[in-house]
Formats: structure tokens, C-alpha cells, sequence
């Protein structure tokens, strides 16, 4: 367990940087905006590899609850190092976009960081510090099926990753940021919107029971880490949508006002 953490420790921000490498010795990127790149690819490929193994996972249990892969456990403790990466290199796209603006690096940027970005770095702290233990150890070795449910979530993530790279570089009418964000919007609302009650439904499902007695019969794990991470989900949602109606307003008066855009959560 302590040498796939280790491996994983390693290729998250060593991919990072190869890749950022890359792009300012092959491309001619400045160091900020192959930064940012940078970890949306890297966002993109862990949310591809999650998936992946959610998809394997899934099609080898029949029983939801007793079968197992041993893909699952191993997965999980490789990839845990990678949340605690995110949060830097969200840092650095910040203080990238902060020397954009023509901002001094004090030790303001980080207090601006924390307070922006205060959901996405407490909803990171809250994966590793409750679902890693909630899904490696408190689970029993039950329930592959659901966390490889869980996996599939980060299906929403590439198209993410791709809407914030067109929006920092004002490509935000474009055809393709049109395409991503339809794309978007549905897996985000499939993937994690809908993901919570479809656990609770297939539980529902396989213990015969009706679905709002599930929440009673599920182990406090559950509900306590969809009690907070559902929130998020429908919040983040509600700003795509949100942000998503906004811009279809410019693209009908055909305003596209210059400068940064915020990004979205």
C-alpha cells in the first residue's frame, strides 16, 4: 500500500512537470501558461485513468455488495497523492493569472488562493482525509461496485478541464467551447449530479427496499460523505448552468467582453 502511495506521490507531479517541460522547451509556452495546461491534462488523464478502472470494476461485480476487484483498493491508494498535487498546481495557475494582471507574489497570494478556491481545496482535503480511509479500510472490503460508481464521477472532468483552457485564452465563442460545454453540462449532471441517488437507488435495490428507507439502512460513512459532497455537486452545477445561460446571452448579442474571464469551480 505505502509503495503504490509512493508511486503515485511521484507520477502526479512528475507528469506535471514533464508535461510543462514539454511545452516551454518544444512549444515556446511561457512558464505560467504551460503551467496551467499543464494540470488541466493532467486533471484529464487521472479523470480517464478513474474511470477506466470504474468501468472494469463495474463490469465484473454481479453482486453489488460482496463482489470485489483488485483493482479497486489499489486505485484508490495510488491515486490519493493526486489530490494533494491539485491543490498546487491550482495554486500556481492562480498566482499565474495574478503576474498576468501585473500582481507582486506576496504572502497575500496565498490567503487570495484559499479564500477563491476555499470549496475545491476543503472538497480535495475532505477526499483524503475521510473518503481514503472510508473507502481503503472503514468499507470492509465491501462494495467495489459503488466505489467504482463513485470513479466514474470524474467522466465530467476533461470537458472541465477543456472549458477552463478555452476561457483562459478567450476562445469562449469558438465552436468547440460551444460543443464542450453541452458535453459538460450533461456528464456533470449524469456523472455527479445524478450519482448520489443512483447509489442510494441501487442499494435500495439490492437490500428490497424502498429508497428513502436506504439513507436509514446505508453506514454512516455513506451518508456523511454525500451529505457533503452531493452540496458541492449541485452548486458547482448551478454555476455552469448559471454561467452557461450567460454566455449564450453574449453569444446572442454578439458581446464578448475582453479580458479574464473567472473561472469556473
Amino acid at each position: 500500500m505505502f509503495a503504490l502511495a509512493a508511486v503515485g506521490s511521484v507520477f502526479f507531479p512528475g507528469l506535471f512537470l514533464l508535461i510543462k517541460h514539454f511545452l516551454i522547451r518544444l512549444i515556446g509556452w511561457t512558464e505560467g501558461d504551460a503551467a496551467v495546461v499543464s494540470t488541466r491534462l493532467l486533471s484529464s488523464l487521472q479523470a480517464i485513468m478513474a474511470s477506466s478502472v470504474g468501468c472494469v470494476v463495474i463490469s465484473s461485480c454481479s453482486d453489488i455488495m460482496e463482489d470485489r476487484h483488485w483493482l479497486t483498493d489499489r486505485y484508490i491508494v495510488f491515486a490519493s497523492p493526486y489530490f494533494a498535487y491539485d491543490i498546487y498546481a491550482m495554486f500556481l495557475c492562480y498566482r499565474h493569472k495574478l503576474q498576468v494582471k501585473g500582481h507582486e507574489e506576496t504572502g497575500a497570494t496565498i490567503v487570495g488562493f484559499l479564500h477563491r478556491e476555499f470549496l475545491m481545496v476543503l472538497h480535495h482535503i475532505f477526499m483524503v482525509t475521510f473518503c481514503f480511509p472510508a473507502s481503503v479500510w472503514w468499507r470492509q472490503g465491501r462494495g467495489d461496485y459503488f466505489q467504482a460508481v463513485l470513479f466514474l464521477a470524474e467522466l465530467s472532468t476533461p470537458s472541465v478541464s477543456l472549458g477552463k483552457v478555452l476561457i483562459q485564452y478567450n476562445k469562449q465563442h469558438t465552436l468547440l467551447h460551444k460543443v464542450n460545454g453541452v458535453i459538460m453540462i450533461l456528464t456533470f449532471f449524469s456523472c455527479r449530479v445524478l450519482l448520489f441517488p443512483y447509489l442510494y437507488y441501487a442499494y435500495s435495490r439490492y437490500a428490497s427496499i424502498r429508497v428513502y428507507e436506504a439513507p436509514l439502512a446505508a453506514p454512516w460513512q455513506c451518508n456523511l460523505g454525500a451529505a457533503l459532497l452531493w452540496p458541492l455537486q449541485l452548486y458547482w452545477f448551478t454555476l455552469i448552468c448559471r454561467r452557461a445561460v450567460t454566455q449564450f446571452n453574449k453569444t446572442s448579442t454578439g458581446t464578448f467582453p475582453a479580458g479574464q474571464h473567472k473561472h469556473q469551480q
